[in-house]
């Protein structure tokens, strides 16, 4: 097994510009990075919509930071009940809620003045991936997108858990729903073989390496349990057709926790689609060794799009 690392992006000198956006009468709280000195222009922006766990910097930061090196405004956010943000219950999932989230930072994004509204790139990681062929497909005008170990297809993510744990899950998540009061919660992250929503692929060990690179930055190891049940039903693949700008794919071969689906892809036949294949599990592209490849290509990506 290759030993991950955190990769070291301390060169590259930021300004952090907090905010806050309204979605569905919740307010979320947002960061925008600028490259040092770059807050009186109007620069190239991307939006970053995070992951199934994610609160801003969660596994995010190497990318922002060597996106903002390369000319970009690079806003991150938390989801409602999330991080930073308002919002009740804590730590509740619902992917179609998320995208109504992710379509207000955008429109915040757009906003702001220091942004080129007309030079927007959305990038997505594993769930958030999903929410961004989602978003995509209602805007048209968008610059490009980007979509890391994507969860493409929640039944296939399903049907990837072993019998076991999904009957566990659906006793959660039946409870939850029926129970009334204060939400039902399971771990968000456990390590291989313990139950949580994620254990595979090394996901203990991966949000361990990401809180030692944020020292003091706390994360709330929980997500409710009745959130597990929107999964099966949740695949943002059958819009993959009406995605009308460039889109990048990287897929990870070895994904357990997000299967990649390159057959569904395929089948979009959508010539805007770049494909391009990792051998690698869900969690290997965050970190060194293979953290340099990932970006490479994503970075090939943006220069292409202008």
């Amino acid at each position: 097994m290759v030993n991950r690392k955190y990769p070291d992006t301390s060169d590259v000198k930021t300004t952090a510009l907090k905010s806050t956006f309204i979605a569905d009468g919740v307010t979320c709280a947002a960061t925008l990075y600028l490259p040092e000195g770059g807050d009186a222009q109007q620069l190239p922006a991307i939006l970053m919509v995070g992951g199934w766990g994610s609160i801003q910097e969660a596994l995010t930061s190497s990318f922002t930071n060597r996106f903002v090196a390369a000319g970009y405004a690079v806003m991150e956010f938390d989801y409602p009940g999330w991080g930073l943000s308002g919002g009740w219950p804590r730590q509740d999932i619902n992917p179609w809620r998320r995208v109504k989230t992710a379509n207000a930072a955008l429109a915040h994004l757009k906003n702001m003045p220091q942004v080129n509204a007309r030079h927007i790139v959305l990038w997505g990681t594993s769930f958030g991936g999903g929410h961004v062929v989602d978003l995509v497909a209602q805007h048209p005008d968008l610059q490009g997108a980007i979509i890391q170990v994507p969860m493409l297809d929640g039944l296939q993510a399903v049907r990837s858990v072993p019998l076991l744990q999904s009957i566990k899950f659906l006793g959660y998540g039946v409870a939850d729903l029926l129970k009334p009061g204060a939400r039902i919660h399971i771990p968000t992250v456990a390590p291989q073989g313990e139950f949580g929503s994620m254990d595979r692929d090394k996901a203990w060990n991966a949000i361990q390496l990401g809180l030692a690179a944020h020292p003091g930055k706390k994360y709330d190891n929980r997500v409710t349990a009745r959130s597990v049940l929107t999964m099966g039903f949740y695949r943002p693949w059958t819009k993959l057709k009406q995605v009308k700008i460039p889109m990048l794919v990287i897929g990870a071969t070895q994904d357990t926790v997000a299967p990649f689906v390159p057959e569904k892809i395929k089948h979009s036949n959508n010539p805007l689609i770049e494909v391009i294949e990792m051998d690698v599990d869900h969690f290997d592209p965050y970190f060194e060794p293979h953290f340099p490849e990932t970006l490479r290509h994503q970075l090939e990506f943006l220069k292409k799009l202008g």
